[in-house]
């Protein structure tokens, strides 16, 4: 089983098209999950163009049935889950606390924490079924420490940490491991969205110990390596790959 099976969702762009470009160089399957569709499609015939094979299925993660039918997708194209990267993610509405309302709130919680549950949710479903498999989820530095101007996002990436670990003790004795990566400031349109502007992002940055944002590439290897063999003795762990931030 040289070759892996890999689902990742929010795979169009940012951290998780990289990670989708990153498995396919290596000459995974990739099924990559989004909203856009014709975003999807170009992406697809990019993934084959590397050599492996490659499936673009529409998905919104906020529903519980269309993760169920990208899943079982999945299944009935290429039999198994070897790996999964939930990936899809928003910066929901930056501003202060006493600006968020409801609205606001479900906008993020709906993906960053909805999202990642039920994907988890049908990916343990068949994992458990085949007796193995690896899943990493997207955090960020915030999923372990506050962060003004962001309550709602911050909160969205404790709960999928709090998932992380939870799913992980939970499947830990059936050839499950579930990881995630906490990025930093890394070069994404999110980045740009949620600084608003040169100014910000630079005084955003100027508090990363290497003073750098970034690249999506950095983030695809610490995927890579969490859904490989090498990490075999890793469960329930969330790595940092941020530039130095956490340690400050």
């Amino acid at each position: 089983m040289d070759k892996k099976i890999i689902l990742i969702t929010g795979g169009i762009s940012g951290i998780g098209r990289a990670a989708a470009l990153a498995f396919a160089k290596q000459g995974d399957t990739v099924v990559v999950a989004g909203r856009r569709e014709a975003e999807g499609k170009a992406l697809e015939a990019e993934l084959r163009s590397l050599g492996g094979d490659a499936l673009f299925v529409q998905t919104d993660v906020r529903r519980d049935a269309e993760i169920a039918a990208l899943v079982d997708q999945t299944i009935a194209r290429f039999g198994r889950i070897d790996a999964a990267v939930n990936a899809a993610g928003t910066e929901g509405q930056p501003g202060l606390i006493t600006d968020q309302t409801a609205e606001s709130y479900a906008a993020t919680f709906d993906t960053n924490v909805l999202g990642t549950l039920l994907s988890m949710k049908h990916e343990i479903r068949v994992m458990q079924a085949q007796g193995h498999g690896k899943i990493v989820n997207v955090s960020s530095t915030f999923g372990q420490r506050g962060g003004a101007y962001a309550s709602v996002y911050v909160a969205s990436k404790h709960a999928v940490e709090g998932f992380t670990k939870s799913a992980a003790l939970e499947t830990a004795g059936s050839g499950i491991r579930v990881n995630a990566v906490a990025p930093g400031a890394t070069q994404t349109d999110m980045l740009d969205r949620f600084t608003g502007n040169d100014e910000n992002k630079a005084g955003l940055l100027s508090t990363v110990p290497m003073k750098r944002a970034g690249h999506v590439d950095e983030l695809a290897g610490a995927i890579v390596f969490l859904a490989s063999d090498q990490a075999g003795y890793m469960t329930g762990q969330v790595l940092g790959v941020d530039g130095g931030k956490l340690a400050a």
